[in-house]
């Protein structure tokens, strides 16, 4: 394919945030538009430079996590932790986990509740204040694209629905042991002790995102596999 790169002007933003392990989505039009409009150009570009482009049909551009940014890996853990955490907490409340984190919204103010509700997981995340839950997730769900901010109000966008899938099937696994009365050992979103001899819970769930040199596999490395092969079966 000829690549013409006239028509590829975005493409030093592009490549700078998708590098950096950001989701870009129809929030950012002008980036978006363009690799919507020249999505084939820019898969073979960076297929060259060694990097493969996704495109979700639910309307975002991504690196594989494999490909992207080393610094993604730990958030991406905490991410997957904190989706698996937010969806247990909304169905505990009665309300629809996937109607708030597909577009929906979630308060400031509901931060305090959550991280005393659910601290012992957090505090194995090496989260253990708010200002620390804000930064440390919050804050890199805004920055990678699958949340936005704005007067104390946490949107969340398209790109969310990698770690909602993955939390979805889980809980579908669940559903149906509980039905056939199984005692199989399902994996729960459990953090340990990283000192000790156990790793994460390992799963076949999609996100474990750890650095590559950790001699287990734990969840985050899991899910981000996962995901990358559910991805590949839906653009087959």
């Amino acid at each position: 394919m000829h690549l013409d790169l006239s028509e590829m002007s975005q493409l030093a933003p592009i490549f700078r945030e998708l590098l950096k392990g950001y989701h870009i989505s129809r929030r950012d039009p002008e980036l978006y538009a363009q690799l919507s409009n020249s999505q084939d150009q820019y898969r073979t570009l960076f297929k060259a430079l060694g990097y493969e482009l996704v495109c979700d049909t639910r309307g975002f551009y991504y690196f594989v996590p494999e490909l992207a940014a080393a610094q993604v890996n730990k958030t991406a853990q905490r991410l997957a932790l904190f989706t698996f955490i937010i969806v247990e907490h909304l169905a505990d409340q009665g309300r629809d986990p996937v109607a708030v984190l597909d577009g929906g919204s979630l308060g400031r103010d509901e931060l305090p509740s959550l991280l005393e509700k659910y601290r012992d997981l957090f505090v194995q995340a090496e989260v253990q204040t708010q200002e620390e839950m804000e930064e440390k997730i919050m804050r890199r769900m805004t920055q990678l694209g699958f949340a936005s901010e704005e007067t104390g109000i946490y949107r969340f966008l398209p790109p969310m629905h990698r770690f909602l899938d993955v939390c979805l099937s889980v809980q579908q696994d669940r559903d149906l042991a509980a039905s056939l009365h199984s005692v199989l050992p399902l994996p729960t979103p459990v953090l340990v002790d990283y000192d000790s001899d156990e790793a994460l819970l390992a799963t076949d769930d999609p996100l474990d995102l750890a650095e590559f040199d950790e001699p287990q596999e734990i969840e985050s490395q899991a899910l981000a596999r996962a995901i990358a092969a559910e991805q590949q079966e839906l653009d087959a």
